[in-house]
């Protein structure tokens, strides 16, 4: 791959290295030059460009990117379409991550051309979530450096078997609930034990199917398992009105009394360092620590995942768990830029998000509704809410002010809800405010998306809701492309208050400096940058290959 300054009259096939603006054209780093760009280019007097030549055996970014995806990505991962080198690695359904770590190091240290990213091993993803992501840095490599890469992660070089990155899915694990009482432990308290353990298990895709409640001693609890080891279940859990002290204490006592094994008791993750670990008739047995009454994560949930992705968990398992083990920050000295706890409504069960397109503004500096300009044979607003309806059916509504009745025209057909912002004029802010306002109380967040914005795809929408779902609704989720954070930005319920508050012709992200510790970056394309302002703009835009994502059509009328 030759890199460098070219002639213009050179550059035919040259791929630029750099975005370049000069006068009307806006050329993305990346483009592949044609007779027609370099006449483009000559006619304003660009005499050179820096552009990368590919050379016999290289192979170019995208195509790259793809072939280390494909040999990386084991059943459940879904690979994206290669764009700017960088292929990403999304869940298909809701389960547990399995990293070959080893593997993955090796592949990683053949050569810093060719890169792979991924969240930490046994990470829980929800369908659409990221769980990795291949980039390669320049714009080629050569093809035997690209054979070396994907022998070491189909495992030739080691002979290790089985995939890199794979997704075990949850496998809807049914589990019954022991519970111990002694005098003065409130009905209450159990009662919101077995709730917490029921939503707990329904994270993971399983069913708590089966409680007991009795005495704090080993026969009681023996003679519960008892009673639940014959229901056919994947999972017993137990625990008790007084925390597991010692190998000798009533629970193990009690797991033995029914003819169980205790296999290991301690681990280093805090909170959750009282869990036990113990088998009966084949089946698990964990024996919890108190700190399972609530619904913070805990050692507990490290374990439970495993086993509803339909793992083993061993004792080594669990010993080898004290790396990142220390959930909790410890009280005299606090973690900087600590995230701060989301509200009580979005601890456990996520509500619906609301897609807020704002459609309002007159576009001044267009001297016409950019909105309603043609883009790949549709109104450029077209292409913003086919997208926003993609990722998000049934919760968009469409902010209309300037030309009103045109835009409503020419979103025809789409099953949005439409609403009309009177003071428009004063601003994004008033579109802003008036979207707000039509929010419904069962709002979780609301994802802002900007009607100018055509080349945001349903893609990216459904990573932001995605990780909004990941994080409990707590998180401001706004999506990063080269290094620069861009739109649209998803918004949790309790900062609707502030966003309401804005004025001016401004949006709400004046309230991220204020919010930091609640940011959170998901990984997007250059199309979160690129809102069309301008005539230039708007050429640059028509000059840009069409999306290859197209939207569903919508058969549902509008609603009014």
């Amino acid at each position: 791959m030759l890199f460098g300054p070219l002639p213009v009259a050179d550059a035919e096939g040259a791929v630029l290295a750099h975005s370049l603006k000069a006068g009307a054209l806006r050329y993305p780093k990346g483009r592949r030059l044609t007779p027609a760009d370099l006449a483009d280019l000559a006619a304003i007097g660009v005499t050179e460009v820096v552009a990368v030549r590919l050379e016999t055996g290289d192979v170019g970014e995208d195509a790259a990117a793809s072939q280390v995806a494909s040999a990386i990505a084991g059943p459940g991962l879904a690979l994206t379409r290669a764009t700017t080198g960088r292929v990403n690695l999304m869940a298909e359904r809701a389960g547990l991550l399995l990293v070959d770590a080893a593997r993955l190091n090796r592949l990683n240290q053949v050569h810093e051309a060719v890169t792979v990213a991924t969240v930490a091993a046994h990470t829980p993803l929800e369908a659409g979530t990221m769980a990795a992501t291949v980039k390669i840095i320049p714009f080629a490599v050569p093809a035997d450096l690209l054979a070396r890469v994907t022998a070491v992660a189909a495992g030739e070089a080691t002979a290790d078997a089985g995939s890199i990155l794979r997704l075990a899915p949850w496998r809807g694990i049914r589990a019954g609930l022991v519970q111990t009482r002694l005098p003065g432990l409130k009905a209450v308290t159990l009662d919101k034990t077995a709730g917490v353990t029921a939503a707990r298990l329904a994270q993971v895709g399983g069913t708590l199917v089966a409680e007991r409640r009795t005495a704090h001693d080993a026969a009681s609890v023996a003679g519960a398992l008892e009673t639940l080891a014959g229901q056919d279940l994947d999972l017993l859990l137990v625990i008790g009105a007084s925390a597991i002290t010692d190998r000798r204490d009533v629970l193990p006592a009690g797991i033995e009394g029914a003819g169980g094994q205790v296999l290991h008791f301690g681990m280093p993750v805090d909170p959750g360092n009282l869990m036990l670990l113990a088998r009966l008739h084949g089946v698990p047995v964990l024996g919890l620590p108190g700190c399972a009454r609530s619904p913070r994560v805990n050692g507990f949930d490290w374990i439970l995942q495993r086993i509803a992705a339909g793992m083993e968990v061993t004792p080594d398992d669990i010993m080898g768990m004290g790396v990142g083990g220390l959930l909790t920050d410890i009280p005299s000295r606090p973690m900087p830029r600590q995230r701060a706890a989301p509200s009580p409504a979005h601890t456990s069960t996520v509500g619906p998000v609301t897609t807020l397109v704002l459609a309002a503004g007159a576009a001044r500096r267009m001297g016409s509704n950019k909105l309603l300009a043609d883009y790949a044979g549709r109104p450029l607003v077209w292409h913003a809410v086919t997208a926003a309806l993609a990722a998000n059916p049934g919760r968009v509504t469409v902010v209309l002010g300037h030309q009103a009745a045109e835009v409503r025209a020419a979103l025809a057909g789409l099953a949005v809800r439409f609403i009309e912002a009177p003071d428009h004029a004063a601003g994004l802010s008033a579109s802003l405010k008036a979207g707000l306002a039509s929010l419904d109380g069962n709002t979780a967040g609301v994802l802002v998306c900007l009607g100018d914005m055509p080349r945001v795809t349903a893609a990216v929408q459904h990573r932001l809701l995605a990780r909004f779902r990941q994080e409990r609704g707590g998180a401001i989720v706004v999506p990063v492309a080269d290094g620069r954070r861009g739109n649209p930005v998803l918004w949790p319920a309790d900062l609707i208050p502030a966003m309401a508050g804005i004025s001016g012709d401004q949006g709400a992200r004046g309230l991220l400096a204020l919010h930091a510790d609640r940011v959170t970056e998901v990984p997007a394309e250059d199309g979160v940058h690129l809102d069309v302002d301008t005539p230039d703009a708007l050429a640059a835009l028509r000059s840009l290959a069409p999306l290859r994502e197209s939207a569903a059509e919508p058969a549902v009328e509008s609603v009014p």
